[in-house]
């Protein structure tokens, strides 16, 4: 009552004392506040959808238009305070999208133009009073003064800002995949961009991952169809914000069944019916009532909506669609057009949506087939020495773990998995459903559950010593900062083939002096080195030394201290170099001073193995040869220039030595 109260309504085809909705149900049912009215050309009341403020009330009409000799004219009634912020022509899921996030961003006054009697995504509508103005055909779009004027076939808007979301199917779009069913199932049961009649409890795949794809799943669902989508890929990050959230809905709600990664090879018929044929481990081969195409969509052209240059050369139209390189007016897709038409149009608002690896996150769906796809081991054990710096064992699902002491393998986690930090990787949009992959030293549990020595031909496990790396300006670490939220149970990849030349093979004495230096986590290998010497009973000098900033970085110095109380003839020397309590001292000063005479171990080139790994400026290997061929070292003294200098030469592959290295970066 208070909004027809406050309408000026032509004297022509004045509506009924008592208006009615369309199914004959009296208007005074419901709460006329939450509605808005709005006049057509023939003065007929029509009754809009639940509005935002009490301003929709006189908002919805932009200009009164009037018929004059069969043409039409701007009134010259205009309101002052009714110019729309924006008016979006279509209610297609990107059409709702920018709507929806127009709101919320503070707009005031946002009209949905459709020309049929429904949107993409209706519950969006009443969840989001939402105003939509149904069967309005879009005829011009032309420009008032700093104003576009959107004219449809009933209305025209005044608005700051307008976008066409209108979308049409691609006449030239075929089945993505092969269909060889008979005539009679590519007719009645294959279907393309367009949904079966009656699918109330049948099942029903639709093929696509674009917005397309998501409203005929909804819509499908919506019916009572089991819905099905083959997304074959789909990024939930490039979906328009209102179809990343319906699909997750629907899947959250279990009202519809996603295949983020699959998509059928082929659709053949079987007893009647369309089978669609997934050549993947993942998904068996499919029987369906209806199988549904989701094609491609064209973008709408100027000249379709009555568009004016002079309306495109404001920068305040905007249409929805993947730019072209060539188009005539601003476009963008569904997934960023929001923030580019805000960015246009109303500098006033800040509106950021959330960012891709938030959206993909919140599709637990495509995380989950994207570890099945990828993942092919188990975490068994993960043992935090601290918060940074971990232990942790690896079980394949199939194959051997065969490998020689002091070999690596590689490990890796999809750049889908969530990061301990918040910090972004580099190109995360073009890699996201892709694998990390870093190789590191295979360490050793070094005794068994009974207290031996480990056999490592006799496990079925690798294990790991690990470092959390911390980004920086100028790095962005993409490995640990996930693996650092696993737990045991969880799934990782492990690559294949072990490798390596960081092996004990030059060590054939049994009597020799075996010499490991480390720093940080380039103890893992020497680990497992230094095991299986002990284990086939090696009787010459072990000396094990690792340095480290403090001693909570010394993940197995219990163990190491277990090995020199049981075997003699093994030195374990901990070296870290920010503690209070203790001289700081770096590899290097072990060379240079008589630390090992100490312990009874003689450096000897014709009885010594040394090895060597961890940071490079410790190792110092040098970067040149001089014009007599003698090694130019590095300005910062490694281990490999004191050693060359008391006559250890480096282990090269056509060229033995005793001096073996294995950098870390």
């Amino acid at each position: 009552e208070q909004c027809l109260a406050h309408r000026r309504l032509p004297t022509v085809g004045r509506p009924p004392t008592r208006p009615l909705w369309p199914n004959g149900e009296p208007l005074s049912t419901v709460k006329l506040p939450n509605l808005a009215e709005f006049v057509d050309l023939s003065g007929t009341c029509h009754i809009g959808v639940a509005v935002r403020s009490p301003r929709h009330l006189f908002g919805c009409c932009e200009t009164a238009r009037s018929a004059t000799n069969g043409g039409m004219q701007h009134s010259d009634t205009t309101r002052g305070d009714s110019t729309y912020d924006l008016v979006i022509i279509g209610g297609t899921a990107g059409g709702l999208s920018v709507a929806v996030s127009s709101l919320r961003a503070g707009l005031g006054l946002v009209r949905i133009v459709e020309p049929t009697d429904t949107v993409a995504f209706p519950e969006l509508v009443h969840e989001n009073t939402l105003d939509v103005g149904f069967g309005e055909a879009i005829r011009s779009i032309d420009v008032d003064g700093e104003h576009l004027i959107v004219t449809t076939d009933r209305l025209s808007y005044r608005t700051r800002g307008a976008m066409v979301a209108q979308r049409q199917a691609d006449a030239a779009t075929t089945p993505v995949v092969p269909v060889e069913a008979g005539p009679k199932v590519a007719e009645e049961r294959i279907h393309l961009d367009v949904l079966p009649d009656g699918i109330d409890d049948l099942d029903v795949l639709v093929i696509g991952h674009t917005d397309r794809a998501v409203e005929l799943v909804a819509q499908g669902a919506a019916a009572g169809g089991r819905m099905v989508l083959a997304g074959g890929g789909v990024d939930p990050s490039r979906l328009s914000p209102a179809g990343e959230n319906l699909l997750r809905r629907l899947e959250r709600e279990r009202r519809a069944t996603m295949l983020y990664r699959s998509v059928p090879d082929g659709i053949g018929e079987a007893e009647g019916y369309p089978m669609a044929y997934f050549n993947d481990r993942r998904t068996p081969d499919l029987q369906f009532d209806h199988v549904v195409f989701a094609t491609s969509r064209r973008n709408a052209t100027p000249a379709e909506v009555g568009a004016t240059d002079a309306a495109i050369a404001t920068g305040k139209l905007w249409f929805l669609g993947e730019p072209t390189g060539d188009d005539p007016a601003p476009t963008a897709p569904g997934w960023n057009i929001g923030p580019k038409i805000a960015e246009a149009c109303f500098p006033e608002i800040d509106a950021p949506g959330p960012s891709d690896v938030r959206l993909r996150a919140r599709h637990t769906g495509v995380a989950e087939e994207l570890r099945e796809e990828h993942y092919n081991a188990t975490i068994t054990h993960f043992e935090p020495t601290h918060s940074d710096l971990w232990v942790l064992r690896v079980r394949p699902d199939t194959g051997g773990t065969s490998h020689l002491p002091g070999q690596y393998a590689s490990l890796g986690l999809g750049y889908w998995e969530d990061r301990v930090d918040d910090a972004e990787d580099v190109g995360l949009g073009e890699k996201w459903d892709k694998l990390i992959r870093r190789s590191y030293s295979i360490s050793s549990r070094m005794f068994d559950d009974h207290g031996y020595l480990t056999d490592h031909t006799e496990t079925d496990e690798l294990e790991f010593y690990i470092v959390l790396v911390s980004p920086t300006p100028d790095n962005v670490p993409a490995l640990t900062p996930r693996l650092a939220l696993k737990r045991p149970g969880d799934r990782i990849y492990l690559g294949p083939k072990v490798a390596g030349r960081y092996t004990l093979n030059s060590v054939v004495d049994p009597e020799a002096t075996c010499i490991f230096l480390g720093t940080g986590t380039g103890e893992a290998p020497h680990n497992a080195m230094v095991v299986e010497l002990l284990r086939k009973g090696h009787v010459g000098p072990i000396v094990s030394a690792v340095s480290v900033r403090q001693w909570a970085d010394l993940g197995y110095r219990h163990k190491h201290g277990v090995l020199e109380a049981r075997y003699p003839n093994y030195h374990y020397v901990p070296m870290p170099t920010r503690e209070a309590d203790v001289p700081k001292r770096y590899i290097q000063d072990l060379i240079s001073s008589d630390e090992f005479s100490k312990l009874g171990v003689d450096l000897d080139p014709a009885t010594t193995h040394v090895f060597l790994c961890g940071n490079p400026s410790m190792i110092g290997l040098p970067e040149d040869e001089d014009a007599d061929g003698n090694p130019v070292f590095p300005e910062t003294v490694g281990v490999v220039q004191l050693l060359t200098e008391q006559g250890f030469t480096l282990d090269k592959r056509n060229a033995p030595g005793n001096i073996h290295y294995e950098e870390y970066w």
